[in-house]
Formats: structure tokens, C-alpha cells, sequence
């Protein structure tokens, strides 16, 4: 019997071992690659001071009205994954991209993700940058929370807010945010065990989007380098509080076009749910429009050129009309 238990206990710590050495294995590997991908990780924009951190903006193209892109929580890469999009609007308006602290090119901080803190932080970087309003905003996803609290705090810079499957108050009412698979995200990230599963590195962007060769080695890069950062979970800690704050204020009365997904591709809803939240939201915008697609959530990488169009012809003619 005793012999039996020591044999049990002797395998499973040779699994143990086995198990740890391997882990070790990955995470020098993990290392190396993180070495010989820094060329890949070279910024694309410009970095802007903040308190002492470094916040990315990348700016594009020259026009009268400034489209200001702020990407949903997790997106690694915002410049390169609203890529497809902007190069497309480029010709006729100026384009910024603003990378949040924990993503792209910025610093990772771990810091409080409240909403007031996160708005001055994009304010002062495009202030920095000497970009000056009023803005059209293009949030997707969570950023939607954001640029709702722009602007309801300062309408006077917002001319108009274009939602891609952005997210409005209501569906944070009931939504569980799983922080314990985040922080196993993270763990797995920092230790290099996301690499052993390349698919996960194959964004939309990737996979359906117009990066070129080089563009989607860039994106892998920063996939592997800043993926479940403690900013982005430190933002989904905040998100339902931040939410509340947005929804207390009313629904802000600028020009509105929501572009609204199937739902699928990590909302978490099914696409009557989905659906119906975005456009009892915008109901009570009174310049406001809606277009339904029939693609998953990161619409800008799959209808980039409808989307693209579709801008184009809000801002000429709706935006025009009510201003």
C-alpha cells in the first residue's frame, strides 16, 4: 500500500517537474521572440507624454473634420486594426487613431480606468499632439462608453459620434464580466503560452482586413506583446461603473450613425439583443441613423468599403444639414 502511494506521488511530481520545466521552456522562448520582434513593434505614430507615460497616436491624411478612431477593450493593435477603414477615408478627412495606455504602441500603467481619467488622458494626448477639434468620433465596442461621456462633458468638441458596433449603457446592465479567465489570459500571455497557439494571433484584421504582409507581422508582433494587459483589465474592473456614470447623464443630442453587427465575434449577445439595445439607444438621438450588417463585431474589418461610403455620405449630407 505504502509503496503503492509513493509510486503515485513520485509520477505526479515528475509530472510536476515535467509540467514546470516545459512552462520555463516557452517563457525563454516567449523572451527571445519579444527580442527579435522589437523592429516589428517600432511605432507608427507618434508617442505623447502623459504624467510620465507614453500614450500612441497615429495621424493620417488632411481635411476640414477630424475623424478621431478609439478601439474596444482588448484590441492589441487600434492603428493597424482600424487599418482597413480609415485608409480608406484618408483622402478626405484627417484620421487619428488614439492608443489607449495598455494598448498598441502605449505604455501598459496599472492604474484606476475610470471614465473621467481615461477621457482627459485622450484630451491631453490630442491636445499634446496639437490636434484640435471639434472631433467626429469613431468609437467600436467599449469605446462607445467613452465617446457618449465626451460628449455629454464637452459637446462643443464633438460634431458628430460614429458608433461601429459600438457599446451604449444598457448592455453592461447584466453583462458578467469573467475577470478570473482575463487575469488566466494574462498569465498565459506573459508567459508565452499564447504562442503556442498561433490562431489566436489571427485577428479580423488578419484575416479579412487590407494589411499588407508586412502590416500583419506588425500586428502579430503586438498581439504577442500586449494581450489581457493589467490596463485593459483594470478598464473592465471600471466598465460597469463607468457605465452608470454615462447612463445617469441621458442620451447626448449630436449627430448619431450607428453601424450595428450580427452580434456575433465576442459580444456575448445574441443578435435580437444586440440589435435592439443599439437602436433604443439611438431612437432617442434626434439626428440620428442606424445601419444593421450582417457581420460580426469588428465591423470595420469586414464592410470597411459600405462603412467607408456610407461615412462619407453622413457627414456630407446629414452632419451638413443639421449644423
Amino acid at each position: 500500500m505504502k509503496k503503492g502511494i509513493k509510486s503515485m506521488l513520485r509520477v505526479f511530481l515528475w509530472i510536476v517537474a515535467i509540467i514546470v520545466i516545459l512552462i520555463w521552456i516557452c517563457f525563454g522562448y516567449h523572451r527571445y521572440k519579444l527580442r527579435k520582434e522589437e523592429k516589428l513593434r517600432e511605432p507608427l505614430g507618434q508617442l505623447i507624454d502623459i504624467n510620465g507615460n507614453n500614450i500612441s497616436i497615429y495621424v493620417e491624411g488632411s481635411g476640414s473634420k477630424t475623424l478621431v478612431f478609439l478601439s474596444g477593450s482588448g484590441t492589441c493593435s487600434p492603428i493597424l486594426d482600424f487599418k482597413s477603414l480609415y485608409s480608406l477615408l484618408s483622402d478626405e478627412y484627417r484620421i487619428v487613431v488614439v492608443e489607449k495606455f495598455g494598448y498598441g504602441y502605449s505604455d501598459v500603467v496599472d492604474e484606476d480606468r475610470n471614465i473621467p481619467t481615461v477621457l482627459s488622458e485622450t484630451r491631453l494626448a490630442l491636445n499634446k499632439a496639437g490636434i484640435d477639434g471639434p472631433y467626429v468620433l469613431c468609437p467600436h465596442s467599449m469605446s462607445g462608453i467613452e465617446a457618449l461621456y465626451w460628449a455629454q462633458e464637452y459637446p462643443d468638441e464633438i460634431e458628430a459620434i460614429i458608433g461601429l458596433d459600438m457599446a451604449v449603457p444598457e448592455y453592461y446592465e447584466n453583462m458578467k464580466i469573467n475577470l478570473p479567465l482575463m487575469k488566466l489570459g494574462q498569465y498565459a500571455a506573459n508567459l508565452g503560452i499564447t504562442r503556442l497557439i498561433p490562431t489566436l494571433a489571427e485577428s479580423d484584421a488578419i484575416k479579412h482586413g487590407t494589411l499588407t504582409n508586412d502590416e500583419k507581422n506588425r500586428y502579430r508582433a503586438i498581439f504577442y506583446n500586449r494581450t489581457a494587459t493589467v490596463t485593459m483589465i483594470n478598464e473592465a474592473k471600471s466598465v460597469k461603473d463607468n457605465a452608470r456614470i454615462v447612463a445617469q447623464s441621458g442620451v447626448p443630442q449630436v449627430p448619431m450613425l450607428l453601424f450595428i453587427s450580427d452580434g456575433t465575434g465576442g459580444t456575448g449577445f445574441d443578435k435580437e439583443t444586440w440589435r435592439r439595445i443599439q437602436e433604443k439607444y439611438i431612437s432617442e438621438v434626434e439626428s440620428g441613423k442606424y445601419i444593421e450588417l450582417d457581420c460580426p463585431h469588428y465591423v470595420h474589418d469586414y464592410e470597411y468599403g459600405r462603412i467607408s461610403e456610407e461615412i462619407k455620405s453622413f457627414l456630407r449630407i446629414r452632419l451638413m444639414t443639421v449644423l
